[in-house]
């Protein structure tokens, strides 16, 4: 996993997270980490500022494998709709199993 430190903290996370693969999904915590001098919570703030294109929010879930409520339900629908489009599939509790689906980065 590549890591870049000239960039803001901000950028960091965005880069980060277009690592995440097709089909695969990654917590807040777990990008938080792997970037590193961040948090969970800022994560989640940069996705919720995402504005370009090519970077894959929606791979994004909290650690329980859930989707994060966002957008009034709207951004949430989306999310998942675009997760499902990936082949990632959701329990009857609406989680995703990180066995089957988590990101390991090499």
């Amino acid at each position: 996993m590549r890591q870049i430190k000239d960039l803001s903290i901000q950028q960091r996370i965005y880069e980060t997270t277009r690592q995440i693969p097709y089909g695969k999904v990654a917590s807040y915590g777990q990008l938080a980490m792997m970037t590193g001098g961040c948090t969970a919570r800022m994560v989640g703030y940069a996705m919720a500022a995402v504005k370009a294109e090519d970077i894959p929010w929606h791979r994004v879930i909290n650690a329980k494998g859930k989707i994060s409520p966002h957008g009034f339900g709207y951004g949430s629908a989306m999310q998942r709709t675009l997760l499902e489009e990936e082949g990632v599939e959701f329990d009857a509790l609406d989680r995703i199993d990180f066995n089957r689906f988590g990101w390991l980065p090499e």
